[in-house]
């Protein structure tokens, strides 16, 4: 049974740029980056669109699913309720395009940082506060799953009980 899809990430388009920009300053800095660049930016213009197109984020009922890759593809489902943190951060060249990184953090990961980190997503702030209520709604489902339900007593149990109670009570005292 496929679970409900609640929200789908949009990519800004803008983050292609973001990443070339991120390219040539890290490559401008590096004394074998400068020659290749006449190499990697045309690979790159190539490529960014088609790694853009792969990208998915789904928040279903349960759980946040991520996608990406074009040759190596990677698909990550993360359960609600092992989600720790949700971070938002932005560098200063995001804040030049206007980007965020989400990074998801989980209960149980065996390496530092973030186990899901996504930048570029169009209303990042909103998609997080929907993952957190979404974490928050499962939380209380199985908070309210866990704890035993009580029936509730009707008065004529209570009645019943009270005579059952008086009953024996009297029975105890004609016995002397």
């Amino acid at each position: 049974m496929a679970e409900k899809i609640l929200r789908s990430a949009a990519f800004d388009p803008k983050v292609k740029t973001y990443w070339m920009l991120s390219l040539l300053i890290i490559s401008s800095f590096t004394v074998v980056g400068i020659p290749l660049l006449i190499i990697s930016i045309p690979v790159f213009l190539f490529f960014s669109g088609k790694v853009l197109a792969a990208m998915s984020a789904t928040l279903t009922e349960r759980k946040l699913v991520v996608k990406r890759g074009i040759w190596f593809t990677e698909e990550k489902s993360i359960p609600l309720d092992k989600i720790t943190d949700v971070s938002m951060s932005q560098g200063p060249l995001m804040k030049l395009f206007g980007l965020r990184r989400l990074a998801f953090e989980t209960a149980g990961q065996s390496s530092q940082g973030a186990l899901v980190s996504l930048v570029g997503i169009i209303d990042a702030a909103d998609f997080r506060e929907a993952i957190l209520d979404q974490k928050e709604n499962v939380a209380s489902r199985g908070k309210q799953q866990s704890e035993p339900t009580e029936q509730p007593v009707s008065d004529l149990q209570v009645l019943t009980q009270s005579v059952q109670r008086i009953e024996a009570m009297l029975a105890k005292h004609f016995e002397r």
